[in-house]
């Protein structure tokens, strides 16, 4: 699974419109009645398949420690660049510590290549992001801002329980695909998963930046992901379209600028997203059901996990 990208606990701005993605509640799944939670496991892997992202409500992080994430996250980046960029993010093997912007470029191709055409026709990523991971992974140690206690223990609470939270997606998805509910159990154990932090600083008026989240509809056109009150933005990702044999969708997604301008310009803009990943020790191959008879051959051959992830990020980055 990609990012889950976590809406902060603010007044609903929707439109009244009907939600762009699918709207499924968790509640089913943390209950574990077999009947209800067959029919919600339905509707998540229908939403995974048809759309790629969905919301997810009714979570069991509660809004006062996601509120306390977000203040963080802005009392780090508004730190001094030199202060930062003394955590700076090191390898893709570690994926964690500070990227100052223009550092990364987020982009659909697989090779440095690729992705350096896409840095070159469009310009770098206006933003600057901290990553963190579990604790303890050795050799890949997390970057924590010295003397800051608070931070250190809110994040590594709120990693844990975005770890549980996966663990219960993951459920759910075995539950859909007629799999045995503990499938993926072992799978994400040991909870190789990533934290982000985004900060989108202030521009002025004139200048492009990147704002709202829109993803790509089936027809080619792309509609803006409005965020909802307590739900979180829940995205597939490229991985479990792969360990679906492609039966769940991995659907392009883009950051824009906000449709409303200012007078003087754009205020800064954050984000949490939470990448989650089979254990890196893991090999991932096309899942029972979806190849065979029928369901035709497998679309890609088996991957180690945390090859596959490290070979990405050494193109992005």
């Amino acid at each position: 699974m990609a990012p889950s990208a976590i809406s902060p606990p603010a007044p609903d701005s929707s439109t009244g419109k009907e939600a762009a993605l699918p709207i499924i509640s968790l509640t089913p799944l943390l209950e574990r009645n077999p009947s209800s939670a067959q029919s919600a496991a339905g509707s998540l892997l229908s939403a995974f398949k048809t759309s790629g992202f969905l919301y997810l409500k009714d979570s069991p992080i509660p809004d006062e420690l996601l509120s306390e994430v977000y203040a963080l996250s802005a009392q780090f980046f508004a730190r001094p660049f030199k202060d930062k960029n003394t955590l700076a993010w090191t390898t893709p093997k570690a994926n964690r510590g500070f990227s100052s912007q223009g550092r990364e470029k987020t982009s659909l191709g697989l090779s440095k290549d690729e992705v350096g055409g896409d840095r070159d026709g469009v310009g770098e990523d206006q933003k600057e992001s901290f990553e963190m991971g579990r604790e303890g992974e050795e050799g890949c140690p997390n970057q924590w801002p010295e003397g800051d206690v608070k931070f250190k223990e809110v994040m590594l609470d709120f990693h844990e329980r975005c770890r549980k939270l996966h663990a219960v997606v993951m459920r759910g998805i075995a539950i859909g695909m007629g799999l045995d509910p503990d499938f993926f159990a072992d799978f994400v154990k040991q909870g190789d998963n990533t934290l982000r932090l985004l900060h989108y600083p202030g521009v002025s008026s004139g200048a492009f930046a990147n704002g709202g989240l829109q993803v790509e509809r089936q027809d080619g056109s792309f509609t803006d992901v409005t965020p909802i009150e307590g739900t979180i933005v829940l995205n597939a990702g490229d991985m479990l379209s792969r360990w679906s044999n492609g039966e769940i969708r991995s659907t392009r997604h883009r950051v824009v600028e906000p449709p409303v301008k200012a007078r003087d310009g754009y205020p800064p803009r954050y984000s949490v997203a939470y990448f989650c990943n089979p254990d890196f020790d893991k090999t991932i191959d096309a899942l029972p059901g979806t190849y065979g008879g029928d369901e035709g051959e497998k679309k890609w051959e088996p991957v180690n996990s945390g090859k596959y992830l490290e070979d990405r990020l050494t193109a992005t980055y």
